[in-house]
């Protein structure tokens, strides 16, 4: 039995052979005998760049390993060996609190050695490109590089360019796959499943990589997505993708099951998109009294930082319906398990990235 292996079952995580994990395969209808059949699946690519095109059994295997890194955050001592040895860099080139610090803390915990750098420290300020930085970073041993940055396809370009594992922590108004599996997490942990539910993603659509990254993952994994704000930001494409629109927020709270609701990026626009933030708020923005004639259970979900009374009034934030702290712990547990999905010492053969940017929200 390898070191590693050995290492696990001390630590009484499960085992994941050559990043994989033996899930069921069909649903509830299927024989006796199809239930017995077992899938191995693996996550399939070298990076984590975004959840287009990311598979529905690739997700499961996220969040279901998810499931088993959550127990160590109730420890005394919240740290496994599984990536002892490993040096994972987070290379953020826009500010960020939750993100870096949830990234940090779950290599850490894995037992990694983490480095952190900022573009304003580093020595993209003298005109290194992106490419002489991680190769430079690569071949001092980094293992895998975190990466935000506020062009899209930048991660997606320094993937292309380098033999080790990229996840992107967020690529200008693009994708943001961390924060839409830990919603997915987050959502599952409550309502047992995925399928069938109805989401409603409120606020700045055109610019959130949030929703981008929710409606990929969510309409995967058989949910139904709203998209709510005013037309000036929500691109009419997202409806070939059976994605549904509304710009009546009342309307479009009838039946739901969570409510993810989006600040404003203000940093992101170059013009007016509506009038002020106060009609904003009055408009689209989610007080006690929506909440309280949407349909019980409903969660309400904000992937942060909250502008209060803004797009949410303080006590529907802090409310019980409100899960947002939980997502900020979901957090960690799902960044832990990517990072063991992509950097464990027993290695596959991963397909190489060809993943181009999506071009519909640019």
């Amino acid at each position: 039995m390898s070191t590693f292996k050995k290492m696990m079952e001390k630590t009484a995580l499960p085992l994941f052979s050559n990043k994989t994990i033996l899930i069921s395969t069909g649903s509830d209808a299927m024989t006796e005998k199809s239930k017995t059949e077992k899938a191995k699946i693996s996550w399939k690519s070298k990076d984590c760049l975004g959840l287009r095109g990311v598979s529905r059994d690739e997700i499961e295997l996220v969040l279901n390993t998810a499931r088993s890194m959550k127990e160590i955050h109730s420890r005394t001592v919240k740290k496994v060996p599984p990536l002892r040895g490993k040096v994972a860099v987070s290379l953020f080139y826009e500010p960020s609190t939750r993100t870096r610090t949830s990234f940090e803390l779950a290599a850490t915990r894995l037992s990694a050695d983490v480095i952190s750098i900022a573009a304003s420290t580093s020595s993209v300020v003298k005109g290194e490109t992106i490419i002489d930085t991680a190769n430079n970073l690569r071949v001092m041993g980094t293992d895998v590089i975190i990466m935000r940055h506020n062009l899209a396809g930048a991660p997606h370009h320094l993937a292309r360019n380098i033999d080790i594992p990229v996840i992107n922590a967020g690529d200008g108004t693009n994708e943001h796959p961390t924060q839409a599996l830990l919603d997915m997490f987050t959502i599952r942990e409550h309502k047992g499943q995925l399928e069938g539910l109805t989401v409603a993603i409120v606020g700045d659509i055109i610019h959130g990589r949030v929703a981008h990254s929710d409606m990929w993952g969510l309409l995967t994994m058989g949910a139904k997505v709203r998209f709510v704000g005013p037309p000036t930001l929500i691109p009419e494409s997202v409806k070939d993708f059976g994605v549904e629109v509304y710009h009546n927020l009342d309307e479009a709270l009838e039946g739901v099951d969570v409510i993810n609701m989006l600040r404003i990026q203000r940093e992101r626009m170059t013009k007016n998109f509506f009038p002020s933030s106060k009609e904003y708020s009055r408009i689209f923005g989610l007080n006690m009294e929506r909440l309280k004639r949407c349909k019980p259970g409903v969660l309400v979900m904000h992937p942060g930082p909250i502008n209060r009374g803004v797009e949410i009034d303080s006590d529907v934030a802090d409310c019980k319906s409100s899960v947002i702290l939980e997502q900020v712990t979901n957090g960690i547990a799902v960044r832990m398990a990517l990072l063991y999905l992509l950097v464990s010492g027993e290695k596959e053969t991963h397909e190489k990235t060809t993943d181009s940017t999506p071009s519909l929200f640019e």
